[in-house]
């Protein structure tokens, strides 16, 4: 079985996770900043590439979606080791993220159909811009907060509406089948 450019870069920013990881604990920051844009850019690209090459697969979305949980999650972890991030925003994001895993799961097995939403896009790049920031943390507080702690709060407006949306589609479909 040939593995496609798109799944080839989910996997690779599987790879990338332990070592944006390690670059943020190890305080060399601005490196880990890099490979996690570099990460974030692949979640884009292999999605893009999927469709126009017309290699959408099950496999292909297992990766990606799974690869995306792996950064988003691990990001968050080697962030609250440093202190750059609140444990209950990342609670609050990673639950949300399993949980519609999980759906997305059950969804399958029953045959229901939950096509990916705006708000879900919405809710990865505001992850992703607000992660990014975190790593990188420049200047000065802003009314008690940092800039990315502001982008952390959009980041998890965006992901509790976006659960909220798909767990009501999915319902929605469901009745439909």
């Amino acid at each position: 079985m040939r593995v496609s450019v798109s799944d080839q870069l989910a996997i690779l920013r599987m790879v990338l996770v332990p070592v944006v990881m390690a670059l943020i604990i190890s305080d060399v920051r601005l490196w880990g900043a890099v490979l996690f844009v570099v990460a974030a850019i692949t979640d884009f690209l292999d999605g893009y590439l999927a469709r126009r090459m017309g290699q959408l697969t099950v496999l292909g979305a297992f990766l990606d979606s799974t690869a995306d949980k792996m950064l988003v999650t691990g990001t968050f972890l080697a962030l609250i080791a440093v202190d750059r991030a609140s444990i209950w925003i990342a609670g609050i994001i990673i639950t949300r993220e399993f949980a519609v895993q999980a759906l997305r799961s059950l969804a399958g097995l029953q045959g229901v159909h939950v096509p990916p939403s705006i708000w879900g896009k919405l809710k990865a790049n505001a992850q992703f811009i607000a992660l990014g920031f975190a790593i990188i943390r420049t200047g000065d507080r802003i009314g008690g907060w940092f800039f990315d702690e502001y982008l952390m709060g959009v980041a998890v407006l965006l992901t509790l509406y976006s659960g909220w949306d798909y767990i009501m589609t999915f319902f929605a479909r469901r009745a439909e089948v």
